[in-house]
């Protein structure tokens, strides 16, 4: 039997409910996950004494909800009502939001039990927090949500929270060696999380098994959870080097290749798919851009001189001297890519793309590069990364499914589907 830091959510629920393990008995194993891995820097705040009586309160509790006690990480620019929100910024060194956000409001409504606030980088963009790689502390775990894809990946926490305005949830939990969820986009409340880009923010899941991923989707959704179709027939799906495939190294261009032909040899119908147009990305920076530029008109105003020069600089500034018919440009070419798209998924049912050009780069200075995550990003889709292998690292490598928008649910049985022919 699995110790109880390393079962997955669903296998911990299962036993939770059967009564052959407490909440208490969880959370404290994750605790202690948690500091023999303290060196990774996974949390920006964790009580322990105040984790342990949110867990006691769910094992007194009659009726357990659908978490029925499983701990959950919380990206720290989400609001928590009994834990600081730092947003990764010297600018909030003691910030007690007035409420919790949506998304922890109803994790706690379904007996999750929070077991603190993972590192983000600053705002959820550029500039790196602490954390370091599970696997090696010399490279990057990825980012923004750094510290829930570590935390996941190092068993200190089986669900965590992150958010993904480029490629915040895909990356770093294809980095990590873990299951990344961005669903499409608006499915899950925003009330409560920082915003940077209102066009682009999606709330996602960092996980280890797609029955977790459909777990919390419930929760969130305040939804009975989907049931992950394990016997699906064969997908029709479409290899999508996307416009960046030059930038793969050649390990990811190899996993992708294979992967397609192994997927291919097992029934899947496959097929090449192109997308238009190519310059999307540069779309996707414009609105990046000028969104994040006035949404952080109170940070650059009043506290410039506490951002890093990769925020203050190398985003708001430019995003300020947009044009707005530049903008304006964007969001039409975003508008028309995305009706695109739901016309290509009429001849697939999924898409497999790199989730990331190869494995986790040496270096903390960035947190690596985001361009295969936020075409999808644009594109309101929701994706997912499946971990498939190592590359000559020795660190992990994944594979990115793309789904139709609000066809999430497909998109999980596509993932179970591929998921058993990869292992």
């Amino acid at each position: 039997m699995n110790s109880p830091e390393r079962l997955t959510a669903s296998q911990a629920v299962a036993q939770l409910t059967a009564g052959t393990l407490t909440a208490e008995a969880l959370t404290r194993a994750c605790l202690e996950q948690a500091r023999a891995g303290a060196e990774i820097k996974a949390w920006a705040w964790l009580d322990p004494e105040q984790a342990i009586a949110q867990a006691r309160a769910v094992d007194r509790a009659g009726r357990k909800g659908l978490l029925a006690g499983v701990p959950v990480g919380i990206k720290d620019i989400i609001d928590t009502i009994d834990m600081p929100t730092g947003h990764g910024s010297p600018i909030y060194p003691r910030h007690r939001p007035f409420a919790d956000a949506a998304c922890v409001a109803l994790i706690r409504a379904a007996s999750g039990v929070i077991l603190g606030k993972t590192v983000t980088t600053e705002f959820a963009n550029r500039h790196p927090g602490p954390t370091v790689h599970p696997h090696n502390a010399e490279h990057t775990p990825g980012g923004s949500s750094s510290g829930s894809a570590a935390a996941v990946a190092d068993f200190q926490v089986p669900l965590a929270l992150g958010t993904q305005t480029g490629g915040s949830v895909i990356r770093p939990a294809a980095f990590c060696g873990v299951i990344g969820y961005k669903p499409s986009f608006g499915e899950f409340s925003r009330v409560g999380v920082k915003m940077q880009c209102h066009n682009l923010d999606t709330l996602g899941i960092i996980c280890r098994s797609l029955e977790d991923v459909a777990l919390l989707r419930g929760v969130l959704l305040a939804q009975e959870p989907h049931r992950v179709d394990r016997r699906s027939a064969a997908p029709r799906i479409g290899f999508c080097r996307t416009p960046a495939w030059e930038h793969a190294d050649r390990d990811t261009q190899a996993l992708l290749q294979r992967t397609a032909e192994v997927l291919a040899a097992a029934g899947a119908k496959m097929r090449e798919i192109a997308l238009t147009p190519a310059d999307v990305l540069d779309h996707h920076r414009r609105i990046f851009e000028f969104e994040a530029a006035r949404n952080y008109a109170y940070e650059y105003e009043v506290h410039g001189e506490k951002l890093s020069p990769a925020l203050r600089d190398g985003l708001l500034a430019p995003g300020r001297a947009l044009p707005l018919a530049a903008y304006v440009e964007a969001i039409e070419t975003a508008e028309a890519f995305r009706r695109n798209l739901d016309d290509l998924f009429a001849e697939v049912d999924v898409l497999l793309a790199p989730s990331a050009p190869g494995e986790a780069p040496k270096g903390l200075g960035s947190t690596g590069d985001a361009r295969f995550n936020a075409i999808w990003t644009l594109a309101w889709t929701p994706c997912l990364t499946l971990p498939a292998g190592n590359g000559r690292n020795g660190l992990p490598l994944g594979i990115q499914l793309v789904g139709q928008r609000f066809r999430d649910e497909a998109l999980l049985d596509a993932a179970a589907w591929v998921e058993a022919r990869l292992h």
